[in-house]
């Protein structure tokens, strides 16, 4: 069950809505379920004279006395409104059940204190099956306004105990971090546009994709004005700095042809412009072409950096965990940017649904995740995606998804730890994907046999008390393969192998093998690092040390894939 609790200033406007046809003539039979006075509050239906003259007469009562106290100025924002929806597969309620509902939330959110004679005027009225809209005028007989702070969240508290009594699907609790949902008529628009979702819902994509991606605030407004949207900067009356900004999608007008604007933090609290600041490098930061010698690196310090958010998550510094899973949702997003293949949907798709476990009500630290947040603005630029080790950060992530909704379980954070095991669900998917034939492949070339006795040897010594099931693991040869590549990379493979058990997840893991063969897979390889060293001593650019080209520099990319697609 769903309250979404709201605050307006027109009274008989929302009447109007309330026991008109609805915008799509959806509304077949509105009638009043529950009042603060059933007998003074007769229901209008649909006749539009007694909607303005009697219904809403009554309800502005109050309101207009206490108007032409404060000589004819209406206190601000006096209307408040909360559609109440059951989620979808529920049984519906009868109009008894609605009633109490009603009367339990205007309770609940200090809008008529169950026996308070004073308390504000109220109606519920119910115009579908699967939900009602409470309103009320929020001023007392007395002519104190109610206390209403924190009335989502009381709101949210009791739909949870009603869930429970009335036998309905259990949501999950918020904590008042969650974007704004779209609305009815946004939804609504979106439909009658045949777009698959509503003009918020893509802007806010849209916009963590960039700021995942970027390295400036200049830059998030001019990739986000390539996309073909609308950018609007709100400037400070003194220094003219930044101090907000709204977006608007292309070709997103309301019934005057006007553009519809979003504020950034309308779209998401960690979007607006002092929460993206936190995460964007410093101005001064220079937007010189960055090349990378070796086009593996971006894959290989983002898993070393995942593994280090794994640690984190894991250390009692909720500021820094927090930190870590906004910057692994950044991370998310540049992943799939990089990555090609028929599981990129999948991992696109994770890093929409990790975008509610990536704040919560905990202050996040993001310096501590620099690393992390650097490593995954590299990878959004990377030029090639080098087959193992990319798998090798895709099996990563799923992991720290797992710990990131254990983490979340473990504080309460309900909705976040949901949203985590979504992502993990589509990580785990799109891991599958990639990695199945990797793994076949790597079997087919696994070395001789007397290779693989020396490998089985040094698992023995090296990890005695998983050899067993190391060696019963079906993606064994595959590791073996993994092994001679690194041992041909200037790698032992005993010393390696004993390094590789000192991490997590070996004790639980279903397929220890599999463990060990993508943390290997991500080891750098220590020839060529050799080569590069010696190369730069004598003089020589490093760049030449290495037989691939050097990346394509930021400069000259306009924008990461994933930001190439359109609404």
């Amino acid at each position: 069950m769903v309250p979404d609790v709201s605050t307006g200033s027109d009274t008989r406007g929302l009447i109007v809505y309330l026991f008109g046809p609805g915008r799509r003539d959806e509304h077949t039979d509105p009638h009043i379920v529950a009042a603060w006075d059933m007998a003074g509050a007769s229901d209008p239906g649909r006749d539009p004279a007694a909607t303005y003259s009697l219904l809403a007469k009554r309800l502005d009562h109050h309101v207009d006395l206490r108007t032409r106290e404060l000589g004819g100025k209406k206190p601000p924002q006096h209307v408040w409104h909360c559609p109440v929806r059951t989620a979808p597969g529920d049984r519906y309620l009868t109009d008894a059940e609605w009633a109490e509902v009603a009367r339990r939330i205007v309770h609940a959110t200090g809008i008529a204190p169950e026996g308070d004679e004073k308390a504000c005027r109220w109606i519920a009225v119910r115009h579908a099956d699967d939900h009602i809209h409470i309103m009320a005028t929020t001023v007392r007989a007395d002519g104190r306004r109610p206390r209403t702070h924190r009335d989502g969240q009381r709101a949210q508290a009791e739909c949870r105990k009603i869930e429970a009594e009335f036998g309905l699907r259990r949501l999950k609790s918020g904590d008042l971090t969650a974007p704004r949902t779209p609305t009815s008529a946004e939804r609504a628009k979106a439909e009658r546009q045949g777009q698959t979702v509503t003009a918020r819902h893509w802007l806010r994509e849209q916009a963590y994709a960039v700021a995942a991606a970027v390295h400036n605030e200049a830059d998030y407004f001019t990739v986000l004005q390539s996309l073909g949207i609308k950018v609007k900067t709100r400037l400070g009356p003194e220094t003219g700095d930044v101090i907000g900004y709204s977006l608007a999608a292309p070709g997103d007008t309301n019934a005057a042809g006007e553009l519809v604007w979003y504020g950034g933090s309308k779209l998401a609290p960690d979007l607006s412009i002092n929460r993206l600041r936190e995460c964007l490098p410093d101005q001064e930061v220079a937007d010189r072409p960055r090349y990378v010698a070796d086009p593996a690196e971006p894959w290989r310090h983002t898993t070393t950096a995942i593994h280090t958010a794994h640690s984190v998550l894991d250390s009692g510094d909720d500021a820094a965990a927090q930190g870590y899973l906004a910057a692994f949702g950044d991370a998310l997003y540049n992943i799939a940017s990089a990555t090609t293949g028929p599981h990129r949907a999948e991992l696109r798709a994770a890093a929409m649904a990790f975008n509610r476990a990536r704040r919560s009500a905990t202050r996040a630290d993001h310096q501590a995740a620099t690393a992390l947040r650097k490593a995954a603005k590299e990878l959004a630029y990377a030029s090639s995606e080098p087959g193992g080790l990319a798998i090798a950060l895709l099996f990563a992530t799923v992991h720290l998804a797992r710990a990131a909704a254990k983490w979340h379980e473990q504080r309460g954070h309900e909705q976040q730890a949901a949203a985590a095991e979504e992502a993990l669900r589509h990580l785990q998917a799109g891991y599958q994907k990639a990695a199945a034939p990797v793994l076949a492949d790597l079997a087919r070339r696994a070395p001789r046999a007397a290779t693989a006795s020396r490998y089985e040897q040094d698992v023995r010594a090296a990890l005695p008390n998983h050899a067993d099931r190391i060696l019963t693991d079906p993606a064994w040869a595959a590791l073996t393969t993994t092994l001679a590549h690194a041992e041909t990379a200037g790698h032992n493979p005993r010393r390696l192998l004993a390094e590789m058990g000192t991490q997590r997840e070996l004790d639980s893991a279903e397929r220890p093998a599999e463990v060990l063969n993508w943390r290997i897979a991500a080891q750098p390889n220590r020839r060529t690092q050799a080569a590069r060293k010696r190369s730069t001593v004598s003089g020589t650019s490093s760049l030449s040390a290495t037989p691939n080209p050097p990346a394509t520099p930021v400069a000259d990319r306009s924008q990461p894939d994933s930001l190439r697609r359109g609404r």
